[in-house]
């Protein structure tokens, strides 16, 4: 627990998302392990993040990339073991940092010991009870749902009887209204708290309860709350039962000392809805996808901020704010495309490209204007080296499972899941000791690299540095947001903690009132005004 009157952690923290496969290769097959993340984790230290989120670890036959779990209590071979556990959680607690586990409890792996036996078990049977198991309609699906990587969302088995999968076929989903559901979930919370962890990522947190009835929901899936053809809210996401699910585990962690914490990834909407999963018996915090998803433009982002601030001050929580992750197009290069048409997933080759130096300008602005924000605030790995997307991955080195699914016209997450550069050149720029990286890495990731930029003034990495240094010592995450008017157009301005910040969209360069001095900047200030697609921080008088 927190002492008397102390800010947990957890309210203003920036926490750095690892995506393992990624990071750092140790032993130097191609592929991200947890030994590798452990001798980098000197990098985040010297970032000036709080803690570090680990993409799921577990014993995972890959199918997607480790969101489909075969076992909640150890650790993937290929990542290492749980000593290697261990070790990585003692190392980041020695240098300061907490850590964030990723929990997947919407459904597990086919290979997971419970599905296997729902399936030796059959129809009826206290196994097949804890999944999605139903009659079909002849030899239709129970309904018309679909998967979220395409195709239908049911599989048939030999017996006859389908089984629910809102992902991929090999993701069953688990039924949580069944009590030894709920259990298992809260003895996992344990396992790994007993371990030290810090928190928990919850995946796909709006899911787990579906509708009574599992009724008829005949749209192409996304896993947005509503549906672009009605505006209704699906069966499958958002049901009131998920609340009580969660509050079980709030019980589970405030037992525990250290202020652990719950995020949950809730692809909800409108922020009212989302701040349910945000009062006092719930969850600690809950990913912004609104403030993600919108354009470069001064008055959507304001409106966005606004909206998504006066709903967690209903239930006294505090607001996140995340750019990227390993589900959406980097946003060095989301931002390379025209105010309203910034793509969130699948760019490949044969798409309309990036404007590469208008994207990393943008997205410097754009973290500069974020990190100043009252709240928690999220880094994807990468996004300190101004990483683009690599968007010329060819069909045969790509593994996420919907580009197979959907015969590749959704092109897929693996080009925000390349592995970076720490030094040197290829064949993996550092990412490891082998011959080569799971995903192939792009020749401009040797001038990206860590090594290239690290002491380079102006550099994207030496601008994160310095705007979290700033941020910690200035309180600029605890802080209140007022906005503030500045001549200019499209222009973003609002004082946190007695520091101005000024985003300029507009095409001219604006002013700044008498007497502030500058902090920091995201690019070049023009005379002491703010250009387009700039970002700065100035103190007041």
């Amino acid at each position: 627990m927190s002492e008397p009157n102390s800010v947990p952690w957890w309210r203003d923290a920036v926490i750095y998302q690892v995506y393992p496969r990624s990071f750092a290769d140790g032993d130097g097959d191609g592929m991200g392990d947890l030994p590798g993340i452990t001798a980098r984790l000197p990098h985040l230290a010297a970032l000036g993040v709080d803690a570090v989120w680990l993409s799921p670890v577990y014993p995972s036959p890959q199918k997607d990339a480790g969101y489909d779990v075969a076992d909640y209590r150890g650790i993937e071979a290929m990542f290492g073991t749980l000593d290697d556990f261990g070790r990585l959680s003692e190392r980041a607690h020695e240098l300061g940092l907490r850590v964030v586990m990723d929990l997947v409890p919407n459904h597990t792996s086919a290979d997971h010991a419970w599905f296997r036996a729902a399936l030796a078990a059959g129809p009826g049977s206290p196994e097949r009870a804890r999944y999605l198991f139903r009659a079909g309609d002849g030899d239709a699906p129970p309904n018309s749902w679909r998967s979220v990587f395409g195709g239908p969302a049911w599989t048939r088995v030999e017996d006859g009887s389908w089984y629910l999968h809102l992902f991929d076929s090999s993701q069953p989903d688990l039924d949580w209204t069944n009590p030894e559901v709920v259990a298992e979930f809260e003895d996992v919370l344990r396992f790994w708290l007993d371990r030290g962890v810090d928190g928990f990522r919850i995946d796909v947190a709006h899911g787990l309860v579906k509708a009574e009835g599992l009724p008829e929901w005949d749209h192409d899936q996304a896993l947005l709350n509503g549906s672009a053809a009605t505006g209704e809210r699906p069966p499958m996401w958002d049901q009131e039962g998920v609340h009580e699910v969660y509050r079980g585990w709030r019980r589970v962690l405030d037992a525990y000392p250290g202020d652990r914490m719950l995020v949950a990834e809730a692809w909800v909407t409108p922020p009212e809805r989302l701040a349910r999963y945000l009062r006092s018996d719930e969850m600690h915090q809950a990913f912004n996808f609104d403030y993600l998803r919108a354009p470069w433009r001064a008055t959507e982002l304001r409106a966005v901020i606004t909206s998504t601030l006066a709903a967690h001050e209903t239930v006294g929580a505090p607001a996140t704010w995340v750019l990227s992750n390993h589900d959406v197009v980097r946003h060095a290069s989301r931002l390379g495309y025209p105010a309203g048409q910034e793509p969130t997933s699948g760019v490949g080759p044969d798409d309309p490209q990036p404007d590469a130096e208008l994207g990393l300008r943008r997205a410097r602005a754009a973290t500069t204007f974020m990190l100043a924000l009252p709240g928690g605030a999220y880094v994807y790995q990468g996004e300190e080296l101004g990483l683009p997307e690599v968007t010329t991955l060819p069909a045969e080195v790509r593994q996420d499972p919907s580009f197979a699914r959907t015969n590749g016209e959704d092109t897929g997450r693996d080009g925000c899941r390349v592995p970076i550069p720490w030094e040197g050149g290829e064949p993996s720029y550092g990412f490891g000791p082998g011959p080569a990286s799971w995903l192939p890495q792009p020749e401009l990731w040797g001038r990206l690299s860590v090594a290239a930029q690290t002491g380079v003034t102006g550099s994207t990495l030496e601008l994160y540095r310095t705007l979290i240094a700033l941020r910690r010592e200035l309180h600029l995450g605890r802080g209140t947001l007022r906005w503030d008017e500045i001549d200019g157009g499209d222009v973003l301005a609002y004082t946190s903690a007695d520091v101005l910040v000024v985003a300029n969209l507009g095409p001219d360069p604006v002013a700044v009132p008498a007497g502030a001095t500058l902090l920091v900047a995201s690019g070049d200030l023009d005379a002491g005004r703010v250009p387009t697609d700039t970002a700065a921080w100035f103190r007041l008088p």
